[in-house]
């Protein structure tokens, strides 16, 4: 029997399951199941980066034995860690080791070349981790993205476009706050009708990537298109380093 490939999803830190009578590390159902069904063996990480600060040897020898990284949804970043010393009172759910941890993560996963899928949360995870910033707020119930089903443009010859087969795509998105500079590296591959980035890719480096503002998992289990994303990622874990097409 082929092995299903381990990808890597970090837990979220959950300050109460009813459940479990403590406090609990979660990810989404809805998400775990889409990975396994692209045919990939979801593992979840355990974050651990005492005082804000993640050791970079352990992010290493961690991560050695995992195919792929998915980077979930979540609450938000601190803004300081894009360089920004106030925060907004919109800005809710900051857990400074949660922080350290999916940054660490995402930094040596695009520096080794392992396979990433960044959503919501996880792509402005990328976004910091490679100098960009974000938007703290949009604006409020009228301007936001939480929750709203909503068409976006994906550019044509894109990573993403090949993945979805399509050009629009009505999605589905949870989020308040959205890419403002866009980190080095990466590339606009999508966006919704009022300007937010949807989609970023890194066109010139090697490995794959794909960083998506939306959540594909709240209607993967009937959109084949979303579902799609999740066996992207399956497909290129299971591809040796340096095999990966680039457009």
């Amino acid at each position: 029997m082929t092995r299903r490939p381990l990808i890597a999803v970090p837990a979220r830190f959950s300050a109460s399951a009813a459940a479990l009578r403590y406090a609990a590390e979660v990810n989404a159902r809805a998400l775990i199941e889409a990975v396994y069904r692209a045919g990939g063996e979801p593992f979840t990480m355990h974050p651990h980066a005492p005082g804000g600060h993640a050791n970079p040897d352990e992010i290493a020898r961690r991560l050695e034995r995992c195919d792929g990284l998915l980077l979930p949804g979540g609450g938000d970043l601190a803004p300081r860690r894009y360089g920004v010393a106030e925060a907004h009172a919109s800005v809710y759910d900051v857990d400074d080791e949660q922080d350290a941890f999916d940054l660490a993560l995402a930094r040596h996963a695009l520096d080794t070349e392992l396979p990433v899928l960044a959503i919501c949360r996880g792509l402005q995870v990328v976004n910091t981790a490679l100098g960009g910033t974000l938007r703290q707020t949009m604006g409020g119930p009228d301007t936001d993205h939480r929750p709203r089903m909503h068409p976006i443009t994906i550019e044509a010859g894109s990573l993403l476009s090949g993945v979805l087969g399509v050009e629009k795509a009505p999605i589905s998105c949870y989020h308040h706050q959205c890419l403002d500079r866009v980190g080095a590296g990466l590339s606009v591959v999508a966006t919704a009708d009022d300007g937010t980035v949807e989609a970023v890719e890194r066109p010139n480096a090697a490995g794959w990537f794909l960083g998506v503002q939306w959540h594909p998992e709240d209607t993967a289990s009937h959109d084949a298109a979303q579902q799609e994303l999740f066996a992207a990622l399956i497909a290129a874990a299971c591809r040796p380093a340096g095999q990966f097409a680039r457009r």
